[in-house]
């Protein structure tokens, strides 16, 4: 009964999506159990590219049970347009399963998210704008409005009005901006309702029955380590625990369960939205790596931020989930340097540190500890074998895996399913 959790060590946009896709072809289930359609996955098939928000990844394959967790707030409207968007293409979804208890983004969400942001002003965070972070609060809150809520016409129209009611006052009376008419809303969101009905269930038992039935069953997370809510770069992080523990709540499984998990490492580093970011290039390397990897937000377009690889940021990632093996992404982009570099430390008023640090200050100001290594400057996009990568290419991985304490299982050089190197088969 073989479960794998597929994470992402940085701070998101690894490549996550291009392996749990690959790693999909053995799996029978595949689950995202966290995050909203603040995440975007981008996979190649075939030359053809698919750009996945709440779906996951594993609707690209035929006769899979695709899950959609306890612990993904959904957008109806997103998820409808994208299901649409599918069945346009020819891809089948009616293996999608959405859990009841999932909780559901309101269009005061998106609004609140937005008039929060600015706000802020100086201090924004950089979310999406797309209502995830309140819709989260609001389900911590003990008055978010769930799946199971809006199939159920008289509990979704009493806890619509309710908050409505205190939404509306609260955008007005704070943010200066009109509210939403309750009939409006209700009526549309009613519609979503019959729309999704039919895929709609309890997925945490669908899951567990498939686990003692013996199937093999891929977790898909969206996000990464360093945007957990509760062990990232807090506060610029996002609203839910894109970690391995993060499974056992947002999919309703036993920690027993998890048999391999996998961190996803993109050959260098990126990030988008505000926060400290210790490897970050301001120079032509940065704008070389931009450009070449086409560094730009799935969800918002956003152009990301980028840096040299951070080992001390997968070797914080391996210890808070249990990493067993990583699968490196994009190490095709670093194809043309002559000179890369892996930060392996860090150095905080001259000495160096021997934990990642809690405070974003301290992050603000560390001086990052570097070891220069030679690039190899030759195509690996048509590699298939590990040993037939460039010596130098083969050094800096062994390096990064090396300083992270974490074994590599896969690298990836180019976005096509085909251009994958496996050196350790996790369905085994």
């Amino acid at each position: 009964m073989p479960a794998v959790v597929v994470m992402g060590t940085q701070w998101g946009d690894e490549g996550k999506g291009k392996i749990v896709d690959y790693l999909a072809e053995k799996a029978d289930v595949v689950a995202r159990y966290q995050g909203g359609n603040n995440a975007g996955h981008t996979v190649v098939v075939e030359g053809k590219e698919f750009k996945l928000h709440l779906l996951p990844s594993g609707i690209l394959y035929k006769g899979k049970t695709c899950v959609v967790g306890n612990g993904v707030v959904i957008d109806p409207e997103v998820m409808l347009r994208e299901i649409k968007g599918m069945q346009e293409k020819g891809i089948d979804t009616s293996g999608l399963k959405v859990s009841n208890r999932a909780h559901v983004i309101m269009p005061y969400h998106r609004l609140l998210d937005e008039a929060e942001e600015t706000y802020r002003g100086d201090h924004k965070i950089g979310t999406t704008k797309r209502g995830i972070g309140p819709c989260y609060m609001d389900k911590n809150s003990r008055c978010g409005i769930r799946v199971v809520d809006l199939l159920d016409e008289e509990e979704f129209s009493e806890k619509l009005k309710r908050n409505l009611e205190a939404k509306n006052h609260l955008l007005k009376a704070v943010y200066g901006v009109d509210g939403f008419d309750y009939e409006t809303v209700r009526k549309e969101y009613l519609g979503y309702a019959e729309e999704l009905r039919s895929y709609v269930c309890d997925t945490s038992a669908t899951l567990n029955k498939a686990i003692k039935n013996g199937e093999k069953i891929l977790f898909e997370g969206a996000q990464a380590t360093m945007l957990d809510l509760d062990h990232g770069t807090y506060p610029y992080v996002t609203s839910s625990h894109p970690i391995a523990g993060g499974v056992c709540v947002g999919a309703g499984i036993g920690p027993t369960k998890i048999n391999t998990v996998v961190g996803v490492v993109k050959a260098y580093t990126t990030r988008v939205g505000e926060g400290p970011f210790p490897t970050e290039l301001f120079d032509e390397v940065g704008d070389h790596i931009r450009e070449k990897g086409h560094e730009y937000g799935t969800t918002t377009g956003r152009p990301r931020r980028c840096g040299w690889l951070d080992a001390c940021v997968v070797g914080y990632a391996g210890r808070l989930s249990g990493i067993d093996y990583m699968a490196i992404t994009r190490l095709d982009i670093l194809d043309e340097l002559a000179t890369l570099k892996i930060c392996v430390g860090y150095k905080y008023k001259g000495a160096v540190m021997d934990e990642f640090p809690a405070s974003l200050k301290v992050l603000a100001e560390v001086e990052a500890v570097y070891e220069e290594l030679p690039g190899w400057q030759s195509d690996t996009t048509s590699i298939r074998d590990y040993k037939d990568l460039p010596l130098n290419a083969r050094r800096y991985l062994e390096r990064l895996s090396e300083v992270a304490d974490i074994k590599l299982g896969i690298v990836s050089v180019g976005p096509g399913r085909e251009q994958t190197i496996i050196m350790h088969e996790i369905f085994e």
